[in-house]
């Protein structure tokens, strides 16, 4: 049966990836960007999740929505200042939540909401103390908001490691870098968008009907074993 979607930053990377994944089996989705999506070919809304009263596109009936807005932001401790903190917090964890109080109330029973964290919240990282301190409050949301929301929507949060995405395309930028990225991981590879997006197709379909609450480290091995 024919399912609603509604992907937001579903223009380029997982998003697009999750997008073109649902639509292909059979499913109707929307998506939004900050920017215009020049020849998109799902239905597109322009939405910047920074604005302090963001318009959100009237859509109803979801089956599920995804949050994909994301930072890269790495630096030491000591050069990390106060607006590093809060841009990560509005991007990841305030835009989700501004989001997601729109929404809620428009999803039917049994609808399913995926978040995205970050191996470095349960995986101490240098240079990861601003987005691990935020994709860590993004964990403790999706967590809190399962309990809430339940028996009605179920929501999931997926942490992945570095993928192979444009918002990561400086740390893979060269052979020796991505080497690097690799070689750190027990399945010596870094993470492919589609990969990560078949297991948020999975969480918003009824054959994960029974899954809530959960982080789930698609990280190559990184989180679990050495």
């Amino acid at each position: 049966m024919k399912k609603n979607y509604l992907i937001i930053g579903g223009t380029s990377g997982i998003g697009s990836c999750i997008a073109d994944q649902l639509v292909a089996n059979g499913n109707v989705v929307s998506i939004t960007g900050r920017n215009t999506a020049k020849g998109a070919s799902h239905p597109f809304f322009q939405l910047d999740v920074l604005d302090e009263s963001p318009v959100m596109p009237e859509i109803s009936d979801l089956d599920g929505l995804v949050y994909c807005p994301g930072t890269i932001n790495l630096k030491p401790f000591r050069a990390l200042k106060d607006e590093d903190y809060l841009k990560d917090l509005h991007v990841n964890l305030l835009g989700a939540v501004k989001v997601l109080r729109h929404y809620t109330g428009k999803m039917n029973q049994g609808a399913s909401v995926v978040l995205f964290s970050t191996v470095a919240v349960g995986t101490g990282m240098p240079f990861h103390a601003s987005i691990a301190a935020a994709k860590g409050a993004v964990e403790g949301l999706g967590r809190s908001l399962a309990a809430e929301l339940a028996p009605k929507i179920r929501v999931n949060v997926i942490a992945p490691s570095l993928t192979n995405t444009s918002l990561a395309e400086n740390l893979i930028s060269s052979e020796s870098k991505l080497k690097l990225a690799t070689d750190r991981h027990p399945l010596k590879s870094i993470g492919d968008a589609n990969d990560i997006a078949s297991l948020a197709v999975y969480l918003l379909s009824p054959s994960s009907k029974f899954i809530t609450g959960q982080i789930l480290h698609a990280d190559g091995g990184m989180s679990s074993i050495r």
